[in-house]
């Protein structure tokens, strides 16, 4: 709802954009802030307990919306509303890793893989649900203002936030770990030692291979989606839009995206079935294959038929490969540095997802549909796959990468 907020109210809606290279200029617009932030939030997700930044966060995010709101009614400069909002979505880095590395503190070891299709699960089709409700709201009153779409989205937000803060109250403080958090420093000392912190995580993932492996696979993963996804953005507005133009862009999207959260939805629900049967670097690898079947359906044909098909079956790769690097990471990571080892995750998230936009923006039509393009994501598919089908199963046998230095709660 946030989302569809600040997407009717400013200026920097990628779906508003007519070329590649200005969908490019916005996803960079957006993105580039939180991979700045970005290093910075695991080494503190190891220090302050991860419940607190979760409740903090989400109060920090109810007063930034509420902010917003007041904006927007007073007409503040436009230039306020962005900051506004990308502070509010910069929040998010620091919820996402708190989350994540704080699974295995509430989850058993034999339930992870469950646990790790859920949450990420849960969060997309929410996401797809509030983009949905925007979507109705603009259809059902044709005559309502962009301001007043906005102020109904940005509302809904705020209750969603709100409703997230008090769930929160339910976990113990020290539920989500760490269990020792890291010393608490004065300020300089502490910038300088998280820096180090961060550099001793990067170590300490290459030491034990397979979540650095993993976090590999994840970035060419996301460049090779968000290409697509930049193409389906352009194909939505010319080549799916038909006769209407861009003039029906968003809902033409909006379509697309409904038919990338089935994707994600199936890969929730299989992925824990064959993660019972099957290793998560064997799944990995042939969610990659499956990928590359799925992009190859846009390399054969322009057919809308083939653009809601081929979402389904890459969104299904894309997110059954992550729910088992996830798994990976948190198996195979020191509690002491899961926090750090998701920072680096959302860092190479957010790069790949920009240099997407960037190779995108450079080599599409303005169409967005390019069939060498297309044919060129399968084949890095399939090197991708056979790249990490080769790398080692297992991490080898070693002890914790920092010791953490205990201080008082």
């Amino acid at each position: 709802m946030f989302q569809v907020g600040i997407a009717t109210a400013f200026f920097f809606d990628p779906t508003h954009a007519t070329s590649g290279r200005s969908i490019a200029i916005g996803f960079a617009t957006l993105l580039a802030p939180f991979t700045i932030i970005g290093p910075f939030v695991g080494p503190l997700t190891d220090r302050w307990q991860r419940q607190r930044i979760v409740l903090v966060g989400n109060l920090v995010r109810l007063v930034l919306v509420g902010a917003i709101i007041v904006s927007v009614i007073a007409g503040a400069p436009v230039w306020t509303l962005y900051a506004l909002a990308l502070l509010a979505l910069s929040v998010n880095r620091f919820l996402l890793a708190a989350l994540t590395a704080g699974i295995p503190r509430v989850v058993p070891s034999s339930e992870l893989l469950a646990a790790n299709s859920v949450l990420p699960t849960l969060g997309t089709l929410a996401a797809a649900l509030g983009g949905a409700l925007g979507a109705i709201a603009s259809f059902v009153s044709p005559s309502s203002t962009d301001s007043s779409i906005a102020l109904a989205a940005l509302v809904g937000a705020a209750v969603a936030f709100g409703l997230s803060s008090w769930l929160t109250t339910l976990l113990g403080r020290t539920e989500l770990g760490p269990v020792v958090p890291l010393a608490r420093l004065e300020f300089f000392a502490q910038a300088r030692a998280l820096l180090t912190e961060l550099a001793d995580g990067v170590r300490h993932l290459a030491a034990r291979r397979t979540p650095i492996h993993a976090l590999g696979v994840m970035a060419a993963q996301r460049l090779l989606y968000g290409m697509m996804f930049v193409a389906a953005i352009l194909m939505s507005r010319s080549i799916f839009g038909g006769s209407s133009g861009g003039s029906d862009a968003l809902a033409n999207f909006t379509i697309v995206l409904g038919f990338a959260a089935v994707g994600f939805g199936i890969a929730a629900v299989v992925t824990p079935i064959f993660g019972e049967r099957v290793d998560r670097h064997r799944w990995i690898v042939w969610c990659l294959c499956i990928g590359a079947a799925g992009q190859a359906l846009l390399a054969l044909s322009t057919a809308t038929w083939a653009l809601l098909f081929a979402a389904v079956v890459v969104s299904f790769a894309v997110q059954g490969s992550k729910i088992a690097i996830d798994t990976i990471i948190q198996r195979d990571t020191d509690d002491s540095v899961r926090g750090r080892a998701f920072t680096l995750y959302d860092v190479l998230y957010n790069v790949a997802f920009i240099g997407a936009a960037v190779v995108a923006g450079w080599s599409l039509p303005d169409s967005g549909y390019s069939a060498p393009v297309m044919a060129g994501l399968v084949v890095a598919y399939l090197v991708t796959a056979l790249i990490y089908s080769r790398t080692p199963l297992r991490p080898p046998a070693l002890g914790p990468a920092t010791p953490a230095q205990p201080t008082s709660p």
